[in-house]
Protein backbone atom coordinates (compact mmCIF):
# COMPACT_ATOMS: atom_id res chain seq x y z
CA UNK A 1 0.00 0.00 0.00
CA UNK A 2 1.42 3.29 -0.79
CA UNK A 3 0.61 6.77 0.23
CA UNK A 4 -1.22 8.82 -3.10
CA UNK A 5 0.50 11.99 -1.25
CA UNK A 6 3.95 10.81 -1.33
CA UNK A 7 4.40 9.73 -5.09
CA UNK A 8 7.59 9.53 -6.36
CA UNK A 9 8.03 14.13 -7.16
CA UNK A 10 10.81 15.94 -7.29
CA UNK A 11 8.63 19.50 -6.19
CA UNK A 12 11.20 19.17 -2.79
CA UNK A 13 14.39 18.17 -4.57
CA UNK A 14 17.42 19.97 -4.12
CA UNK A 15 17.29 21.47 -7.67
CA UNK A 16 14.39 22.13 -9.00
CA UNK A 17 13.61 20.83 -12.52
CA UNK A 18 15.36 17.19 -11.64
CA UNK A 19 13.63 14.26 -13.92
CA UNK A 20 12.15 11.75 -11.50
CA UNK A 21 13.95 8.68 -11.84
CA UNK A 22 12.65 6.14 -14.13
CA UNK A 23 13.75 3.47 -11.38
CA UNK A 24 11.85 5.77 -8.93
CA UNK A 25 9.40 3.75 -5.97
CA UNK A 26 6.56 4.87 -4.26
CA UNK A 27 6.84 6.06 -0.97
CA UNK A 28 4.92 3.60 1.10
CA UNK A 29 2.46 4.18 3.77
CA UNK A 30 4.33 4.81 6.64
CA UNK A 31 1.94 4.71 9.95
CA UNK A 32 3.17 5.49 13.44
CA UNK A 33 5.87 4.62 15.36
CA UNK A 34 4.98 4.93 19.02
CA UNK A 35 7.36 7.29 20.03
CA UNK A 36 8.32 9.27 17.62
CA UNK A 37 6.89 12.26 16.52
CA UNK A 38 8.03 14.32 14.01
CA UNK A 39 7.59 17.85 12.11
CA UNK A 40 9.70 19.51 9.02
CA UNK A 41 10.09 23.42 8.12
CA UNK A 42 11.68 25.51 6.46
CA UNK A 43 14.75 27.34 7.54
CA UNK A 44 15.98 28.77 3.63
CA UNK A 45 19.00 27.05 3.18
CA UNK A 46 18.09 26.92 -0.30
CA UNK A 47 17.11 29.51 -2.73
CA UNK A 48 14.37 28.14 -3.77
CA UNK A 49 11.04 27.28 -1.14
CA UNK A 50 11.02 24.26 -0.05
CA UNK A 51 11.30 22.54 3.59
CA UNK A 52 14.72 21.87 4.87
CA UNK A 53 14.93 21.19 8.24
CA UNK A 54 13.16 18.08 10.59
CA UNK A 55 12.92 17.77 13.93
CA UNK A 56 12.29 14.28 15.34
CA UNK A 57 11.11 14.00 19.73
CA UNK A 58 11.64 10.32 20.62
CA UNK A 59 9.99 9.24 24.08
CA UNK A 60 11.85 9.01 26.89
CA UNK A 61 14.01 6.20 27.07
CA UNK A 62 14.80 5.95 24.00
CA UNK A 63 18.03 3.82 22.93
CA UNK A 64 19.98 4.81 19.79
CA UNK A 65 22.64 3.40 17.87
CA UNK A 66 25.11 4.97 15.30
CA UNK A 67 27.10 4.08 11.89
CA UNK A 68 28.74 7.09 10.55
CA UNK A 69 31.51 7.93 7.61
CA UNK A 70 34.78 6.87 7.71
CA UNK A 71 35.81 9.39 5.65
CA UNK A 72 39.10 11.81 6.94
CA UNK A 73 37.46 14.87 6.69
CA UNK A 74 34.15 14.09 8.74
CA UNK A 75 31.46 16.77 9.44
CA UNK A 76 30.61 18.68 12.87
CA UNK A 77 27.42 17.03 13.00
CA UNK A 78 29.34 13.21 12.84
CA UNK A 79 31.41 14.63 15.42
CA UNK A 80 28.51 15.88 17.35
CA UNK A 81 26.45 12.41 17.23
CA UNK A 82 30.04 10.35 17.98
CA UNK A 83 30.57 12.23 21.24
CA UNK A 84 27.42 11.93 22.64
CA UNK A 85 26.86 8.79 21.71
CA UNK A 86 29.86 7.75 23.64
CA UNK A 87 29.03 9.74 26.22
CA UNK A 88 25.43 8.59 26.94
CA UNK A 89 26.21 5.02 25.43
CA UNK A 90 22.73 5.38 23.41
CA UNK A 91 20.77 5.25 26.28
CA UNK A 92 17.96 7.89 25.91
CA UNK A 93 18.45 9.86 23.61
CA UNK A 94 15.34 12.25 22.94
CA UNK A 95 15.58 14.05 19.66
CA UNK A 96 16.87 14.33 16.74
CA UNK A 97 17.10 17.94 14.18
CA UNK A 98 18.21 17.12 10.62
CA UNK A 99 19.24 20.10 7.72
CA UNK A 100 19.70 19.76 4.12
CA UNK A 101 21.30 22.75 2.43
CA UNK A 102 24.77 23.04 4.19
CA UNK A 103 26.84 19.98 5.21
CA UNK A 104 28.59 22.13 7.91
CA UNK A 105 31.96 20.27 6.91
CA UNK A 106 35.41 21.35 6.77
CA UNK A 107 34.10 24.00 8.92
CA UNK A 108 36.81 24.22 11.91
CA UNK A 109 35.47 25.02 15.18
CA UNK A 110 33.21 27.74 13.73
CA UNK A 111 31.58 24.50 12.36
CA UNK A 112 31.09 22.71 16.04
CA UNK A 113 30.27 25.71 17.72
CA UNK A 114 27.18 26.02 15.22
CA UNK A 115 25.93 22.33 15.39
CA UNK A 116 26.39 22.85 19.46
CA UNK A 117 23.81 25.80 19.05
CA UNK A 118 21.37 23.96 17.16
CA UNK A 119 21.46 20.95 19.98
CA UNK A 120 20.98 23.53 22.47
CA UNK A 121 18.45 25.32 21.16
CA UNK A 122 16.61 21.95 20.25
CA UNK A 123 17.22 20.46 24.04
CA UNK A 124 15.95 23.99 25.36
CA UNK A 125 12.43 23.53 23.44
CA UNK A 126 12.37 19.85 24.23
CA UNK A 127 13.41 20.03 28.08
CA UNK A 128 16.29 17.55 27.82
CA UNK A 129 20.00 17.83 27.75
CA UNK A 130 22.25 18.88 24.67
CA UNK A 131 23.86 15.46 24.82
CA UNK A 132 19.96 13.68 24.50
CA UNK A 133 20.08 15.33 20.94
CA UNK A 134 21.03 14.04 17.76
CA UNK A 135 22.05 15.59 14.42
CA UNK A 136 22.92 15.66 10.71
CA UNK A 137 23.29 17.80 7.70
CA UNK A 138 23.49 17.42 3.80
CA UNK A 139 24.38 19.30 1.43
CA UNK A 140 27.70 21.93 0.05
CA UNK A 141 30.97 20.70 1.50
CA UNK A 142 33.29 23.92 2.90
CA UNK A 143 30.05 26.35 4.23
CA UNK A 144 29.38 26.95 7.60
CA UNK A 145 26.13 26.26 8.54
CA UNK A 146 24.14 29.31 9.44
CA UNK A 147 22.27 27.86 12.55
CA UNK A 148 20.20 31.12 13.39
CA UNK A 149 18.15 30.78 10.64
CA UNK A 150 17.41 26.38 11.94
CA UNK A 151 17.31 28.11 15.81
CA UNK A 152 14.81 30.85 14.69
CA UNK A 153 12.19 28.45 13.62
CA UNK A 154 12.53 25.09 16.36
CA UNK A 155 9.37 26.86 18.65
CA UNK A 156 7.78 26.85 15.07
CA UNK A 157 8.84 23.44 14.19
CA UNK A 158 8.19 22.19 17.55
CA UNK A 159 4.86 23.40 17.45
CA UNK A 160 3.69 20.75 15.00
CA UNK A 161 5.17 17.56 16.07
CA UNK A 162 3.15 14.90 15.24
CA UNK A 163 3.26 11.12 14.81
CA UNK A 164 2.64 10.97 11.04
CA UNK A 165 4.96 13.30 8.84
CA UNK A 166 6.99 10.54 8.02
CA UNK A 167 6.50 11.64 4.15
CA UNK A 168 6.97 14.92 5.17
CA UNK A 169 10.26 13.75 6.54
CA UNK A 170 11.73 11.93 3.83
CA UNK A 171 11.09 15.07 1.33
CA UNK A 172 12.83 17.72 3.65
CA UNK A 173 15.87 15.95 3.82
CA UNK A 174 16.49 15.41 0.18
CA UNK A 175 18.96 17.05 -2.11
CA UNK A 176 19.54 16.10 -4.95
CA UNK A 177 17.30 13.24 -4.72
CA UNK A 178 14.51 12.89 -7.34
CA UNK A 179 12.09 10.74 -5.11
CA UNK A 180 11.55 10.14 -1.25
CA UNK A 181 12.84 7.22 0.37
CA UNK A 182 11.03 5.23 2.99
CA UNK A 183 10.86 2.00 4.04
CA UNK A 184 8.62 0.55 6.68
CA UNK A 185 7.64 -2.91 8.36
CA UNK A 186 6.52 -5.04 10.76
CA UNK A 187 7.91 -7.90 12.55
CA UNK A 188 7.14 -10.47 15.87
CA UNK A 189 8.84 -10.28 19.28
CA UNK A 190 7.76 -12.98 21.52
CA UNK A 191 4.35 -12.95 19.93
CA UNK A 192 3.86 -8.79 19.97
CA UNK A 193 3.97 -6.66 16.87
CA UNK A 194 6.42 -4.25 16.81
CA UNK A 195 7.04 -1.73 13.89
CA UNK A 196 9.99 -0.23 12.03
CA UNK A 197 10.18 2.53 9.70
CA UNK A 198 13.28 4.96 7.97
CA UNK A 199 13.65 7.63 5.57
CA UNK A 200 17.05 8.15 3.99
CA UNK A 201 18.51 10.44 1.24
CA UNK A 202 21.17 9.97 -1.49
CA UNK A 203 21.97 10.31 -5.10
CA UNK A 204 25.17 10.84 -5.68
CA UNK A 205 28.68 10.85 -3.59
CA UNK A 206 27.43 6.98 -3.31
CA UNK A 207 29.91 4.35 -2.24
CA UNK A 208 30.58 2.10 0.33
CA UNK A 209 31.93 2.59 3.96
CA UNK A 210 29.09 3.93 4.08
CA UNK A 211 27.32 4.40 1.50
CA UNK A 212 26.87 8.21 1.07
CA UNK A 213 23.79 8.77 2.67
CA UNK A 214 21.53 10.09 5.36
CA UNK A 215 19.10 7.65 7.11
CA UNK A 216 16.81 7.44 10.26
CA UNK A 217 15.56 4.16 11.25
CA UNK A 218 13.07 4.09 14.32
CA UNK A 219 11.27 0.98 15.67
CA UNK A 220 8.78 0.74 18.96
CA UNK A 221 10.58 -2.36 20.23
CA UNK A 222 12.33 -2.22 23.32
CA UNK A 223 15.71 -3.32 22.80
CA UNK A 224 18.90 -2.01 24.99
CA UNK A 225 21.90 0.13 23.15
CA UNK A 226 24.33 -2.08 22.98
CA UNK A 227 22.29 -5.01 21.30
CA UNK A 228 20.91 -2.30 19.30
CA UNK A 229 24.47 -1.09 17.92
CA UNK A 230 25.33 -4.60 17.04
CA UNK A 231 22.54 -4.73 14.77
CA UNK A 232 23.19 -1.68 13.30
CA UNK A 233 26.53 -2.48 12.50
CA UNK A 234 25.71 -6.04 11.30
CA UNK A 235 23.64 -5.02 8.39
CA UNK A 236 24.82 -1.81 7.50
CA UNK A 237 27.80 -4.55 5.64
CA UNK A 238 24.88 -6.05 3.45
CA UNK A 239 23.25 -2.91 3.00
CA UNK A 240 24.38 0.41 2.47
CA UNK A 241 27.91 -0.91 1.96
CA UNK A 242 26.62 -2.87 -0.79
CA UNK A 243 25.89 0.01 -2.92
CA UNK A 244 27.56 2.55 -4.89
CA UNK A 245 26.57 5.25 -7.54
CA UNK A 246 30.02 7.08 -8.17
CA UNK A 247 32.44 5.18 -6.01
CA UNK A 248 32.64 8.66 -3.96
CA UNK A 249 31.76 8.67 0.01
CA UNK A 250 31.07 11.65 1.48
CA UNK A 251 32.39 13.72 4.83
CA UNK A 252 28.29 13.33 6.56
CA UNK A 253 27.58 9.21 6.09
CA UNK A 254 24.52 8.86 8.71
CA UNK A 255 22.96 6.13 10.01
CA UNK A 256 20.97 6.36 13.28
CA UNK A 257 18.69 3.63 14.65
CA UNK A 258 16.27 4.56 17.19
CA UNK A 259 14.16 1.70 19.81
CA UNK A 260 11.82 3.46 21.33
CA UNK A 261 10.61 1.04 23.85
CA UNK A 262 6.81 1.67 23.35
CA UNK A 263 5.25 -1.47 22.27
CA UNK A 264 4.00 -4.52 24.31
CA UNK A 265 7.03 -6.58 22.99
CA UNK A 266 9.85 -7.45 26.25
CA UNK A 267 13.02 -5.90 26.28
CA UNK A 268 15.86 -7.40 24.60
CA UNK A 269 19.32 -6.84 25.73
CA UNK A 270 21.53 -9.29 23.47
CA UNK A 271 21.33 -8.84 19.42
CA UNK A 272 21.78 -12.71 19.09
CA UNK A 273 18.41 -13.46 21.04
CA UNK A 274 16.23 -16.04 19.31
CA UNK A 275 13.42 -13.94 20.26
CA UNK A 276 14.50 -11.17 17.97
CA UNK A 277 15.26 -13.63 14.74
CA UNK A 278 12.14 -12.20 13.36
CA UNK A 279 13.16 -8.99 13.96
CA UNK A 280 17.16 -8.68 12.61
CA UNK A 281 15.25 -10.14 8.94
CA UNK A 282 12.64 -6.90 8.78
CA UNK A 283 15.54 -4.55 10.02
CA UNK A 284 17.72 -5.98 7.46
CA UNK A 285 15.00 -5.67 5.18
CA UNK A 286 14.35 -2.08 5.96
CA UNK A 287 18.26 -0.94 5.80
CA UNK A 288 18.41 -3.22 2.45
CA UNK A 289 15.45 -1.10 0.71
CA UNK A 290 16.49 1.77 1.73
CA UNK A 291 19.92 1.60 0.37
CA UNK A 292 18.72 -0.24 -3.10
CA UNK A 293 16.13 3.27 -3.35
CA UNK A 294 19.50 5.56 -2.98
CA UNK A 295 21.24 3.25 -6.23
CA UNK A 296 17.63 3.51 -7.85
CA UNK A 297 18.21 7.87 -7.63
CA UNK A 298 21.21 7.73 -8.86
CA UNK A 299 22.29 11.14 -10.34
CA UNK A 300 21.69 10.58 -13.87
CA UNK A 301 20.91 6.74 -13.82
CA UNK A 302 18.18 4.74 -16.22
CA UNK A 303 19.51 1.12 -15.12
CA UNK A 304 19.80 -0.48 -11.96
CA UNK A 305 21.65 -2.98 -11.48
CA UNK A 306 22.23 -6.27 -9.51
CA UNK A 307 26.43 -7.26 -9.76
CA UNK A 308 27.22 -11.20 -7.78
CA UNK A 309 30.52 -12.27 -7.76
CA UNK A 310 31.22 -15.82 -6.96
CA UNK A 311 33.77 -18.46 -6.24
CA UNK A 312 36.17 -15.84 -4.92
CA UNK A 313 38.92 -16.49 -2.26
CA UNK A 314 36.91 -14.73 0.13
CA UNK A 315 34.19 -12.60 1.38
CA UNK A 316 36.59 -9.39 1.19
CA UNK A 317 38.08 -10.31 -2.28
CA UNK A 318 34.62 -10.97 -3.96
CA UNK A 319 33.60 -7.29 -2.42
CA UNK A 320 36.22 -5.88 -4.03
CA UNK A 321 35.87 -7.56 -6.91
CA UNK A 322 32.26 -6.42 -7.49
CA UNK A 323 32.79 -2.96 -6.06
CA UNK A 324 35.76 -2.84 -9.21
CA UNK A 325 32.96 -3.95 -11.85
CA UNK A 326 30.12 -1.54 -10.00
CA UNK A 327 32.43 1.68 -10.50
CA UNK A 328 33.85 1.20 -13.80
CA UNK A 329 32.91 4.29 -16.27
CA UNK A 330 34.02 2.13 -18.91
CA UNK A 331 31.03 -0.80 -17.61
CA UNK A 332 28.84 2.33 -16.30
CA UNK A 333 28.54 3.38 -19.81
CA UNK A 334 28.08 0.37 -21.16
CA UNK A 335 24.79 -0.41 -18.94
CA UNK A 336 23.59 3.47 -20.12
CA UNK A 337 24.66 2.52 -23.64
CA UNK A 338 22.76 -0.42 -23.51
CA UNK A 339 25.86 -2.00 -25.03
CA UNK A 340 26.46 -6.11 -24.71
CA UNK A 341 30.28 -5.10 -23.90
CA UNK A 342 30.85 -8.04 -21.60
CA UNK A 343 34.55 -7.86 -22.44
CA UNK A 344 34.43 -4.52 -19.74
CA UNK A 345 33.42 -7.14 -17.15
CA UNK A 346 36.07 -8.79 -17.94
CA UNK A 347 38.56 -5.93 -17.26
CA UNK A 348 37.34 -4.89 -14.26
CA UNK A 349 37.32 -8.29 -12.78
CA UNK A 350 41.74 -8.22 -13.87
CA UNK A 351 41.81 -4.93 -12.60
CA UNK A 352 41.12 -5.46 -9.08
CA UNK A 353 43.97 -7.08 -8.35
CA UNK A 354 42.20 -10.42 -6.39
CA UNK A 355 42.89 -13.86 -7.07
CA UNK A 356 41.45 -15.28 -10.09
CA UNK A 357 41.36 -17.94 -12.30
CA UNK A 358 41.49 -16.54 -15.87
CA UNK A 359 40.92 -20.39 -17.15
CA UNK A 360 37.49 -20.82 -15.12
CA UNK A 361 36.38 -17.36 -15.38
CA UNK A 362 32.57 -17.03 -15.81
CA UNK A 363 30.14 -14.11 -16.62
CA UNK A 364 26.15 -14.22 -16.98
CA UNK A 365 23.98 -11.63 -17.82
CA UNK A 366 21.05 -12.57 -16.41
CA UNK A 367 20.49 -16.18 -18.20
CA UNK A 368 22.60 -15.29 -20.71
CA UNK A 369 26.28 -16.50 -20.79
CA UNK A 370 28.50 -14.53 -21.74
CA UNK A 371 31.77 -16.23 -20.96
CA UNK A 372 31.90 -19.69 -20.03
CA UNK A 373 35.44 -21.86 -18.57
CA UNK A 374 37.67 -18.15 -19.61
CA UNK A 375 36.68 -18.05 -23.52
CA UNK A 376 33.18 -16.36 -25.05
CA UNK A 377 30.37 -19.18 -24.15
CA UNK A 378 29.15 -21.56 -27.21
CA UNK A 379 25.98 -19.88 -26.45
CA UNK A 380 26.79 -16.47 -26.77
CA UNK A 381 24.11 -14.55 -28.69
CA UNK A 382 24.93 -10.95 -29.58
CA UNK A 383 21.40 -10.10 -30.42
CA UNK A 384 19.63 -12.06 -27.25
CA UNK A 385 22.27 -10.03 -25.09
CA UNK A 386 21.65 -6.55 -26.88
CA UNK A 387 17.94 -7.11 -25.89
CA UNK A 388 18.59 -7.70 -22.49
CA UNK A 389 20.68 -4.71 -22.24
CA UNK A 390 17.66 -3.23 -23.02
CA UNK A 391 15.81 -3.79 -19.70
CA UNK A 392 15.51 -1.19 -16.67
CA UNK A 393 16.56 -3.90 -14.04
CA UNK A 394 20.07 -6.08 -14.58
CA UNK A 395 21.72 -8.84 -12.88
CA UNK A 396 25.20 -9.36 -13.61
CA UNK A 397 26.65 -12.50 -12.49
CA UNK A 398 30.62 -13.61 -12.18
CA UNK A 399 32.32 -17.07 -10.85
CA UNK A 400 35.93 -16.13 -10.59
CA UNK A 401 37.08 -19.80 -10.15
CA UNK A 402 39.52 -19.94 -6.55
CA UNK A 403 36.88 -20.57 -4.25
CA UNK A 404 33.39 -20.33 -2.66
CA UNK A 405 32.46 -17.03 -1.49
CA UNK A 406 30.50 -14.86 -3.20
CA UNK A 407 29.56 -10.99 -2.75
CA UNK A 408 26.39 -9.13 -3.63
CA UNK A 409 26.69 -5.33 -5.09
CA UNK A 410 23.80 -2.87 -6.57
CA UNK A 411 24.99 -0.09 -8.66
CA UNK A 412 23.04 1.58 -11.80
CA UNK A 413 24.45 3.43 -14.88
CA UNK A 414 26.18 6.25 -15.60
CA UNK A 415 24.84 8.60 -18.26
CA UNK A 416 25.45 12.06 -19.61
CA UNK A 417 22.80 13.35 -17.02
CA UNK A 418 25.13 12.50 -14.30
CA UNK A 419 27.67 15.30 -15.70
CA UNK A 420 24.55 17.54 -16.01
CA UNK A 421 23.91 17.26 -12.00
CA UNK A 422 27.44 17.80 -10.63
CA UNK A 423 28.71 20.22 -13.29
CA UNK A 424 26.24 22.72 -11.85
CA UNK A 425 25.55 21.43 -8.18
CA UNK A 426 26.41 24.99 -6.43
CA UNK A 427 24.95 27.14 -9.53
Amino acid sequence: MTDPSASPDAGQAGKPGLKVSPNAVPLPAMGEIAGVELAVGRAGLYKHERNDVLLMRLAEGTACAGVFTRHGVGSAPVDWCRRQLAATGGEDIRALVVNAGCANSFTGRPGADAARRVAAAVAGRLGCRQSQIMMASTGVIGELLPDARITDRIPEIAGRLGPVAWSEAARAIMTTDTFAKGAVAEAKIEGETVRIAGVAKGSGMIAPDMATMLAFVATDAAIAPAALQALASRYTQATFNAVTVDGDRSTNDTLLLFATGRSAAPRVSRAGDPRLADFRAKLEGVLLDLAQQLVRDGEGATKFVKVTVAGARSGASARKIARTICESPLVKTAFAGEDANWGRIVMAVGRADEPINRERLSVRFGDLWAARDGRVAPDYSEAAMSAYMKRRELEVSVDVGVGRASATMWTCDLTHGYVSINGDYRS
